[in-house]
């Protein structure tokens, strides 16, 4: 069979190593040229392949690719759209279909979350449909941790390394500025429905005394008397109380406690919970009160990458180009823990049927009987995903980012919507 085209593309939010996925990519499908010809990357996700805003990986070298790699952000753009059913809007596939042709694309990898891989699921769907020759292959990524079928999400482990070295040193501050007056802090951190992030700023601690001294999850209805009363009997212990709040925290009734205006295509915007949080603790019990919201900084922090993370990032890479040759279409690279001490794990291919739109929530093993901490399970499954450190190139004082650029690919078509 003759080599044809890969398409790349990155959705949703993105991470400190979703570069380190693409890099592999790229690098990975280099090693089987017999199957595949070109590698293309659309700009802005799926937007990019309805405007057939392709680029063209060809002229990278090994630097270039090292220095992708690298890099935080998504260098190829992302969005948040997601593709209609096919019955509803067929000429939306048609664009779709006409656009691979254009481009002689075999193989379509979408680098992305839980609606990401409903994308693949549906493109792969409409592929059959038209006996148009296409293998789709998901490529997990999101700081939420919540994909189904995988050990961690690439990103996640970055992104929790970056808060709990946070939190650890605002502890050490805030112990620093300690008084009979009390004090409190809350960091408010992603998950609108999942509380991995703020679940792993307990690993900050290395005494029991030290911060986080509370965790609040979406996974556990709020209750503002426990809540208040555990506060309260942390600062007479200690003379002040950190806390990580995730966004998404919900009161008994499964409403969140606060959410801000809906965007154009009426998503609820989250943040604000920190605050709220700090204020309610002022109001009631007169302590000092700061928050803060780490929003992007979380999850682009590509001066504190886990180690662990960048591995597993690139491994999935690689892996999704090795299942699309062979044909492995509507999977998932999904990492396979195998051991925790020494941590060990595998790659293996996950259909995305049990995969594409559900949520992977902290369990409740991993949760304390409280509900307000993590338990020992919970704390030796998250500790060695933020393992290791890779640190980018320096200059001047800063990260030496610099956007690697891309060829531009002629358009064939006529403007998508024209």
């Amino acid at each position: 069979m003759a080599p044809r085209s890969l398409l790349y593309a990155q959705s949703g939010g993105v991470t400190a190593v979703i570069n380190a996925t693409a890099a592999a990519v790229i690098g990975e499908a280099r090693r089987h040229a017999p199957k595949i010809d070109r590698v293309f990357g659309a700009r802005h996700g799926v937007l990019g392949v309805l405007a057939e805003d392709l680029v063209d990986t060809a002229a990278l070298g090994e630097a270039d690719l090292a220095a992708l790699a690298g890099q935080p952000g998504g260098a190829f753009g992302s969005c948040r759209f997601d593709l209609d059913d096919p019955e509803d809007n067929p000429a939306q596939f048609d664009r779709l279909f006409q656009v691979f042709a254009a481009h002689d694309v075999g193989y379509f990898l979408y680098n992305g979350g839980n609606g990401s891989m409903d994308t693949v699921l549906k493109l792969s769907a409409a592929a059959r449909a038209r006996n148009y020759p296409l293998t789709c292959v998901g490529v997990p990524k999101t700081v939420d941790n919540d994909l189904l079928g995988t050990d961690v999400s690439p990103g996640f482990g970055s992104a929790a390394k970056y808060l709990a070295a946070s939190m650890r040193e605002a502890g050490m501050d805030l112990r620093a500025m300690s008084s009979r007056r009390g004090r409190i802090f809350v960091m408010e951190v992603m998950g609108r429905n999942c509380g991995w992030l703020a679940a792993a700023t307990v690993l900050a601690r290395q005494a029991p005394d030290d911060p986080p001294h509370l965790i609040l999850l979406p996974e556990v209805p709020f209750d503002p008397a426990v809540f208040l009363a555990r506060v309260e009997a942390c600062v007479d212990r200690l003379g002040y109380c950190a806390i990580t709040a995730a966004e998404g925290v919900r009161n008994r009734d499964g409403v969140l406690l606060v959410e801000q205006d809906e965007d154009v295509r009426g998503y609820v915007q989250l943040g604000g919970i920190g605050q709220w949080l700090a204020r309610l603790v002022h109001d009631t019990l007169g302590y000092k009160h700061h928050w803060a919201v780490p929003d992007y900084l979380q999850r682009a922090a590509g001066h504190l990458v886990s180690a662990t993370d960048r591995a597993q990032a690139e491994a999935v890479g690689e892996a999704a180009v090795r299942y699309a040759v062979a044909g492995y279409d509507g999977v998932m690279p999904a990492i396979v823990r195998e051991g925790d001490a020494p941590y060990r794990w595998c790659i293996e291919p996950a259909a995305l049927e049990a995969i594409a739109n559900g949520e992977r929530r902290v369990p409740a093993a991993f949760i304390a009987a409280d509900g307000l901490d993590l338990t020992d399970a919970g704390l030796r499954h998250l500790r060695p995903l933020i393992a290791g450190e890779v640190y980018p190139v320096f200059r001047d004082g800063l990260p030496d980012y610099r956007p690697v650029m891309f060829d531009a690919v002629a358009r064939t078509l006529a403007p998508y919507g024209s």
